[in-house]
């Protein structure tokens, strides 16, 4: 048992590690009642039962100026610093957000607090000199794609893959997803678009995935177009902006639901893309960018051949990805197009996805990373 005194301080910077943090908040206190959670994330972390010193993801949401948000988080490592301080701290989870979470795992190493890293930074897609800081300030990362084990652990970093958390509140049967499309019809497919959460990902997504559906129309004249957003405010933003032309049934939440019963997904590049790969449902990835910036910096940061996650676990273009694309959005137009004709290639495509996520998918991950956290507090 661990003592009972215990404290575990953790950060989370956004809604997905909010999640994720109230998540093993509660396998964590399946196994050490006693417990005690501090530290600053969101609404699910404090319904789990943290005490939160700020409220990040609130706070991160009402706040778009940049100059604003250093002045925000420099004020907020400042309170954390002073917490640190004051408090014994059996052990600091940060999870994802790596931009900020750098700042509190250095500041955790200043104090001696061990760190767990709850989600593995992306180094291996770009910026890969950043490996000598994460060696410095992490005792343990948590990896949750597969490759990422041998990739960390070969620099000298003490990690293990434990799942993906994405898929712990899934009910899912990889293989009752799997689809033969012997009856598929380009003609009644159902499309769903999904233009992401952030709202800057619907101001660039949502009016070409709009334009992309209306052409599709334009060719499959019975085709069915459906919309998620995360929730009811970002629905209304989608709503509001709707173009003419274009017959479109919304909804909010389950985007994984509605994908298990589509034919074709558009869908902004990041973790939505598993939960839309779970569903097997085929799918076309985007990302808009700007032009100067992508070829002044993107290009040159980017060490990886594919950028969506999930042609990056295929190791290969299993899917088209227009990632960045700028202002045609005629060639995705016409992949998509060409993949509804080919339903051989959309069955191949259903079965490679469901394999991609099956080892993803085949644990319960908050679980495996509590009972890491618990054996290293014994």
């Amino acid at each position: 048992m661990s003592n009972r005194h215990d404290t575990i301080f953790l950060s989370a910077g956004e809604a997905s590690g909010d999640a994720h943090c109230a998540n093993l908040i509660r396998s964590l206190r399946a196994r050490e009642p006693h417990l005690r959670f501090v530290g600053i994330g969101g609404d699910r972390m404090a319904e789990a039962g943290c005490e939160l010193l700020a409220n990040t993801v609130k706070n991160a949401a009402m706040i778009y100026n940049a100059f604003k948000q250093i002045g925000y988080y420099r004020r907020l490592l400042k309170d954390v610093k002073e917490y640190f301080r004051g408090s014994e701290i059996s052990k600091i989870v940060v999870c994802d957000s790596p931009a900020f979470n750098f700042h509190v795992a250095k500041l955790a190493k200043r104090f001696d607090i061990p760190t767990f890293f709850y989600v593995a930074p992306q180094l291996w897609a770009w910026a890969p000199w950043r490996i000598h800081k994460l060696r410095r300030c992490c005792d343990t990362l948590a990896c949750i794609l597969p490759f990422e084990q041998q990739w960390f652990r070969s620099r000298g970093i003490n990690c293990r893959f434990v799942g993906n958390p994405l898929f712990d509140d899934m009910d899912l049967n990889v293989d009752s997803m799997r689809r033969d499309y012997g009856n598929f019809s380009a003609d009644k497919a159902r499309i769903v678009l999904l233009p992401g959460s952030r709202d800057a990902e619907i101001e660039h997504l949502w009016q070409p995935m709009q334009t992309i559906a209306k052409h599709l129309r334009g060719s499959f004249p019975d085709i069915s177009v459906h919309a998620v957003a995360c929730d009811t405010e970002k629905l209304d933003k989608l709503k509001a902006s709707r173009i003419d032309g274009l017959e479109c049934e919304f909804s909010t939440g389950d985007l994984f639901k509605q994908c298990r019963n589509a034919d074709l997904a558009f869908v902004a590049s990041g973790s939505a893309t598993l939960q839309v790969a779970a569903s097997g449902c085929p799918m076309v990835v985007m990302y808009q960018s700007n032009r100067i910036l992508w070829h002044i910096v993107g290009r040159w940061l980017i060490r990886i051949k594919h950028l969506s996650l999930v042609n990056i676990l295929a190791g290969r273009k299993l899917v088209p990805e227009f990632m960045p694309y700028f202002t045609s959005v005629d060639p995705i137009i016409s992949a998509a197009e060409n993949l509804l004709k080919k339903p051989e290639d959309m069955k191949q495509i259903n079965h490679e996805l469901l394999e991609i996520v099956r080892p993803m998918a085949a644990v319960n991950t908050s679980d495996t990373v509590a009972d890491m956290i618990v054996s290293d507090l014994l």
